[in-house]
């Protein structure tokens, strides 16, 4: 036999021949239990989310810090260049306006101490020719009411030469014809509301509800009259007699007022003070109003001044910039908040 034949038996053969095992050689590793399995699954999860929330959180902090700049920059930029809250009249003739919108109230923009600046400039101003106040609202307090007519009242005596309209839009009511009623023309759209002379006052009466809810009332007062309507004590008759001898008081003062502004143009018409609402074309009819038409159709027409110049009484821009300021940082904390939940499934 030769030495190949031999070691074909001994190397390449049939028989097995013992070799050491390669260190590279595959091993089966011992299998995982599933519950391992789970828990790291688990944890791999908890820790991408926490990696996503920090990814948040640096973004947000980055969005906070340059609304916080944003918003110091402007403080610094008003307090080195402030901007004048006077009316530029320019040098050319023209027409004041102010406008008048939403409800008329101390602590609303259509105020009367707004109002009544905004008049006094206008009149004051060499270059304006006449004044419209334009109407958009609903009414509202009878005290700032009164207190603008008696200023318009004052400053149509001391200017006798710049005649006052008011032009209403949409709706000149309540509180808000209160104030037309002292210019010296009124005008507005066929379709604009206008009216609601009258007083109104309202509240609640909650005692059935309290007695079956079985909820006891206890109130102490030093003065009979100081629990006066009270909406959780049993109604009155004398209160409620002597509630409607103050609005009826209120009502003829404001009576009085418009009578006054508009003389003998008013239609001998009671219900004109009943508290109903007309439109403009019936306004015209029964004398609440004058003509029919816009701001621009009266600076043109009546006043023979195209030229329009706002008198109104306008947010600072510093104010402007907080309430924006303070809108953004609302809006970014909820959606900080709704994008922050933690969810792991």
């Amino acid at each position: 036999m030769s030495d190949w034949d031999s070691d074909q038996k001994s190397g390449w053969g049939d028989e097995p021949v013992d070799r050491e095992p390669s260190p590279r050689a595959g091993r089966r590793s011992p299998a995982m239990p599933p519950e391992t399995s789970r828990d790291w699954k688990l944890i791999e999860k908890l820790v991408m989310s926490l990696q996503s929330e920090q990814r948040k959180s640096r973004r947000w902090g980055i969005f906070f810090k340059l609304l916080t700049f944003t918003y110091l920059f402007a403080l610094f930029f008003l307090l080195q260049f402030p901007i004048s809250g006077g009316i530029d009249s320019g040098s050319s003739k023209h027409t004041a306006v102010i406008d008048i919108t939403g409800t008329i109230a101390a602590d609303e923009l259509a105020s009367a101490d707004n109002i009544v600046g905004s008049l006094r400039e206008a009149f004051e101003s060499e270059n304006s020719v006449a004044v419209i106040m334009r109407i958009n609202s609903p009414g509202g307090s009878p005290v700032q009411s009164g207190y603008v007519y008696d200023e318009m009242q004052r400053l149509k005596e001391k200017y006798p030469d710049k005649k006052l309209y008011a032009v209403i839009s949409d709706v000149g009511a309540s509180g808000a014809y209160y104030m037309a009623a002292a210019a010296d023309e009124i005008y507005a759209d066929k379709a604009s509301l206008v009216g609601s002379i009258g007083v109104v006052a309202g509240g609640f009466g909650f005692t059935d509800a309290m007695e079956k809810l079985g909820v006891d009332r206890r109130l102490y007062t030093a003065g009979e009259n100081k629990a006066f309507l009270d909406p959780f004590s049993p109604e009155k008759q004398e209160d409620v007699d002597f509630w409607e001898d103050v609005l009826e008081t209120t009502h003829r003062q404001f009576i009085e007022s418009v009578r006054e502004g508009r003389g003998d143009r008013l239609a001998d018409d009671e219900k004109l003070f009943s508290g109903l609402v007309w439109s403009g074309e019936q306004a015209l009819e029964l004398g609440l109003i004058d003509g029919l038409g816009s701001t621009s159709h009266v600076a043109r027409q009546i006043v023979g001044q195209e030229e329009l110049v706002d008198y109104s009484h306008r947010k600072s821009p510093f104010q402007d910039i907080v309430d924006q300021f303070g809108v953004s940082v609302g809006s970014g904390i909820a959606d900080y908040l709704m994008e922050s939940r933690l969810q792991l499934r």
